[in-house]
């Protein structure tokens, strides 16, 4: 077929970052690190190839800016994304981080499905990350409009420009992509519908998104290589023992999402980790060490593991893939240092994503829409994505990860007074999971970042047309935060941890707080934020993000060496 084209509408960048969704499974070998993966929401564990659509919402997707423009009407995908980022302008802050971490533990006493019971760390984010933009020359803003090739690791891949005469402007910025580091958190239904690896471990995955779009033009890649790997093209691998992957990350491999117990690699709720990401000659390399049992995994995004880019060919009629290596974008990390088609600003940064989980006592097996409301919740038509309580691997209750959209009415699990540091201490002690705790990262050997910030892209999943008055990101008017309906929204605050400043995750009276940032999510996140993005006949200028920049780093970690 000949080159497809983007209807009118798509004049934007495109994304934001992470969340779950719908597939497409057909029967193949077994894998799985808890026997067999359920094949599709309500649907009972078996073995299955599954077929990714971030169209469809997946919490290892980079959120388009303008989904419906991306994926079609009616496909509007929303990932809350609270994050932390970390700014300096010496060189390796963009491509070399150090974190530690301490992966957090769920309450004695499991939820219950009319609600009444405690939070588990499943329902409060399906996953969270450590970011970092990447290059990939077939990728938006400009694959087919002969756009400078990226430079890894340089900073002469900064094009912001709003000016389309300017010789930086942001439509000629070079092919980008973004990383993803990912946790996901044990207990409840299994991968890869799922968000759950395993009964009671964690597992971890390298995660890179690719958007086949060239707005400049305004044209998408050929229908092969859409149907086989999407608009939004996900290179994945879970991390392993052997820093070999399973199977190939290329983003039209369907196994890729499958476990291998005997390979992968999982770690316990409480372990401490160390998180190291930087570049090598072969790739991008993660690798964790795990100190509490000392053992380790590790990924590279080479050849050798499977990773490739899909060929950006409007015309052809066959998909390509061209195995590469991915390496880091950016030298430092600054405002400057964005993807230019993502919704959220930054390229070095901490995200948690948050906003799926519901209870539902029942759902249809066959489509995963929910049947029976549970939890003090109605039956509102979020209540999809929805597994049944025996598709569990340990806590047997129903609930739906809210595929298509996100929990757009924002009444669920994650918008409740459910997070640590939101009660009292001991009833958080014996109701809620413990935060997530995270340094600042340290480069090239534990250099500090000078400078932070808070943001959310509340603004960008607020703009949906389930909302009576929807977020409108050309003005502004109507955003806010928290999201209409939410009883509460997480926000960052900082403790120690073995002599060392950390951040948490969670409400203001988490116990050995040290400093709030103002005590709320309004006053933390700050005031609105415009971006620039390219587009057909010129930029365009759009609120997506709540963000507050400190001019300090007031959490420097000194344990990361």
């Amino acid at each position: 077929m000949g080159p497809r084209n983007v209807k009118k509408k798509l004049l934007v960048g495109c994304s934001a970052l992470t969340a779950l969704a719908a597939f497409v499974v057909t029967p193949t070998v077994a894998s799985a690190a808890s026997g067999g993966q359920s094949a599709k929401p309500g649907v009972a564990a078996t073995a299955q190839t599954t077929r990714h659509n971030c169209g469809s919402n997946m919490s290892w997707c980079t959120e388009v800016e303008d989904s419906e423009a991306v994926f079609g009407e009616g496909h509007y995908v929303g990932h809350d994304e609270p994050s932390v980022l970390f700014y300096s302008n010496k060189a390796g802050s963009g491509n070399d981080n150090t974190y530690t971490l301490r992966l957090p533990q769920d309450p004695k006493t499991q939820p219950k499905q009319d609600g009444s019971g405690s939070t588990w760390n499943f329902q409060l984010h399906p996953a969270f990350w450590f970011g970092m933009a990447m290059c990939d020359d077939q990728s938006a803003p400009g694959p087919a409009s002969g756009n400078a090739p990226c430079k890894p690791d340089s900073d002469s891949n900064v094009y912001n420009d709003s000016n389309p005469a300017s010789p930086h402007y942001i439509g000629k910025h070079p092919g980008s992509a973004f990383m993803e580091m990912q946790f996901y958190p044990p207990g409840w239904a299994p991968w890869p519908a799922g968000n759950s690896c395993d009964a009671t471990q964690w597992c971890a995955a390298l995660n890179i998104d690719s958007l086949s779009l060239d707005y400049n033009k305004g044209l998408q890649n050929n229908d092969a290589c859409l149907n086989s790997a999407g608009v939004e093209y996900v290179n994945f691998a879970f991390l392993t023992k052997n820093g070999q992957s399973t199977s190939p990350a290329d983003p039209t491999n369907n196994n890729r999402f499958n476990l291998d117990a005997a390979h992968d690699f999982l770690m316990k709720s409480g372990d401490k980790l160390k998180l190291h990401m930087f570049d090598t000659r072969a790739g991008f390399k993660v690798e964790v060490d795990d100190q509490t049992t000392h053992t380790r995994g590790s990924m590279t995004a080479s050849v050798a593991n499977g990773f490739a880019q899909v060929k950006f060919d409007p015309n052809a009629t066959s998909c390509t893939t061209i195995p590469s290596a991915y390496h880091p974008m950016y030298s430092t990390s600054s405002e400057q240092t964005r993807v230019p088609w993502a919704a959220h600003s930054y390229s070095t940064a901490y995200s948690d994503e948050t906003g799926h989980f519901d209870y539902c006592a029942a759902s249809d097996p066959n489509t995963g829409i929910c049947t029976q409301a549970a939890g003090g919740g109605a039956l509102d038509a979020d209540l999809n994505g929805c597994f049944n309580p025996s598709d569990s691997t340990l806590v047997r209750i129903g609930g739906c990860l809210g595929e298509t959209p996100t929990d757009d009415d924002y009444d669920g699990v994650p918008y409740r007074m459910t997070w640590p540091g939101t009660g009292t201490p001991s009833v958080d002690r014996a109701t809620k999971p413990t935060p997530i705790i995270f340094s600042s990262p340290t480069f090239r050997d534990g250099q500090q970042y000078s400078r932070i910030a808070f943001e959310t892209d509340l603004p960008r999943i607020e703009d949906n047309d389930t909302l009576p008055v929807p977020c409108n990101r050309t003005t502004g008017a109507n955003c806010v935060n928290p999201p209409p309906g939410a009883q509460f929204y997480p926000f960052f605050t900082t403790t120690h941890m073995n002599g060392s400043c950390v951040w948490q995750e969670g409400g203001a009276n988490i116990p050995g707080t040290t400093n709030t940032f103002g005590g709320s999510s309004q006053a933390e996140f700050g005031g609105l934020l415009q971006l620039v993005y390219p587009g057909v006949g010129g930029p365009h200028f759009f609120y997506n993000d709540f963000r507050n920049v400190v001019d300090n780093n007031p959490c420097r970690n000194r344990t990361s060496r």
